[in-house]
């Protein structure tokens, strides 16, 4: 078990600099080329391709946090077509798809407004990074802390705001990574930005990762910092001329290992690995005709729309059918529960006849009834018994 001290970042070093990332340099020119191209030509089409990556990105940051998953089947879906609700079955994701829409919007609209500093030449200041931060959890109502016992308990996340508890994880070997104190994250967080204000000059892929490391050496929020993380390093990129960055799911392990060694001052594995990821997105960018490429992918969205649209709706007729068999199903007990009552009634009327005449009926309720209102309270206290949620839908 090593335990991680924080300690506050540092600008880039000369071994840093040193890294080397010399495949890269003819990439950033044709890629210059290509897009100026790309500019005059097929604006349109340029931007489409475009928003699938922001897309692509606002699928896979959140699974890297484990906020939710989504099968690929659907992440493709919803790349192609956007963020539609429609297109999500329960089945294909862990969380409601109305919540995960919610989200994938959420970060869909932050990577929106990184490029739209971009594009408006905007500084980036801490107020742009609160901005960010409150698009990205605003959703987001609570988050985990542990007090100074190792006690977990939730607390309202701050959003927009710097945290004001440690947020110092616990390792599964027991070791404690210690994240920038609270006192000290603003102080930081100027320093990272003077910093990057300095490195116009510099690769962009060593400024990228850099700014990646430390932004998370610093965590300066209570939740929501990788997301955030990643949010700032595609600004960080798309100011270069480069594209954003996406890390899918299949890296998770390389990317914290990368993280990891970082934290231990060797940048290399994780710029290796967001030079890998950007020569891919480049090379994917320069390797097809975008004109072509979008109608294509228009056509695989329309497939993909009528595939889905006629599988949930066989789905829903199979639903359907099934609550017909469980209606069914109910109204026959009931028939029975009512014949059973009644011959229990009518035997207790019998042996009390002597002693006063009863009176006993039995009534039937349901939707075939116009009363099943009668009956809410108990469906409901029946339903939280058995830990389950009474849909009257």
């Amino acid at each position: 078990m090593t335990n991680y001290i924080w300690k506050s970042i540092e600008p880039i070093s000369d071994k840093d600099r040193v890294i080397d990332l010399a495949a890269m340099r003819p990439l950033y020119e044709s890629w210059q080329i290509s897009k100026e191209r790309l500019k005059q030509s097929s604006e349109a089409s340029l931007r489409e391709f475009n928003q699938r990556l922001v897309r692509r990105l606002s699928v896979e940051t959140g699974i890297l946090e484990r906020l939710y998953d989504i099968d690929r089947g659907t992440t493709e879906a919803l790349v192609a077509a956007g963020f539609v609700e429609d297109i999500v079955s329960r089945s294909s994701t862990d969380i409601e798809p109305s919540r995960l829409i919610d989200i994938l919007r959420d970060q869909e609209a932050a990577i929106q407004l990184v490029m739209d500093c971009v594009a408006k030449n905007r500084p980036l200041t801490k107020s742009v990074i609160h901005e960010l931060h409150s698009i990205l959890t605003r959703h987001q109502e609570t988050t985990t802390a542990i007090d100074q016992f190792g006690t977990r308990r939730e607390i309202p996340l701050l959003k927009g705001k710097f945290k004001e508890h440690p947020n110092n994880p616990r390792r599964a070997d027991d070791a404690i990574h210690e994240y920038c104190p609270p006192v000290h994250v603003d102080s930081e967080i100027d320093n990272l930005l003077t910093w990057l204000s300095e490195y116009d000059a510099e690769d962009p892929i060593i400024v990228s990762t850099w700014f990646h490391h430390r932004f998370t050496q610093i965590h300066p929020y209570q939740d929501g910092n990788g997301r955030l993380a990643r949010a700032l390093t595609t600004l960080v990129l798309l100011r270069a001329q480069l594209l954003p960055l996406i890390v899918d799911r299949d890296l998770r392990v390389e990317y914290i290992t990368a993280l990891e060694l970082a934290d231990a001052n060797d940048l290399s594995p994780l710029a290796s690995l967001f030079a890998r990821l950007e020569r891919s997105a480049i090379l994917q960018a320069l390797s097809v005709d975008v004109d072509k490429a979008i109608s294509e992918q228009r056509n695989l969205t329309s497939a993909v729309i009528e595939r889905l649209t006629d599988k949930f709706g066989k789905r829903r007729f199979a639903r359907d059918a099934e609550l017909r068999k469980v209606n069914s199903v109910a109204q026959d007990l009931r028939s029975r529960a009512h014949s059973a009552l009644e011959l229990a009634f009518n035997q207790l009327g019998t042996a009390v006849s002597a002693v006063a005449e009863p009176e006993i009926r039995v009534i039937d309720g349901g939707q075939d009834h116009k009363n099943s209102h009668w009956y809410k309270y108990e469906v409901v206290a029946s339903a939280k018994e058995a830990g389950k949620f009474a849909n009257f839908s």
